[in-house]
């Protein structure tokens, strides 16, 4: 899912590869399973779970580079 969100969201980031694959399956496990299955939205195996957990990768990829640059 990093991979994806970073092929959707491309910046001039130095975040390793390593380092966006784990932040794209973090993302990824709090929009598929803990947001998304606990409010009920979705079942698993509906594609939008997958949908979800895109958009999760994502948006903890946008965090993560804020926090990066404020901090720089």
């Amino acid at each position: 899912m990093g991979l994806i969100a970073r092929a959707i969201k491309p910046d001039d980031d130095s975040m390793g590869w390593i380092m966006t694959i784990a932040l794209g399956i973090a993302g990824s496990l709090v929009a598929g399973y803990i947001v998304g299955r606990a409010l009920g939205w979705y079942q698993p195996g509906q594609p939008a779970g997958w949908i979800a957990s895109v958009v999760g990768a994502i948006v903890l990829l946008v965090i993560v580079g804020m926090v990066r640059k404020r901090s720089t």
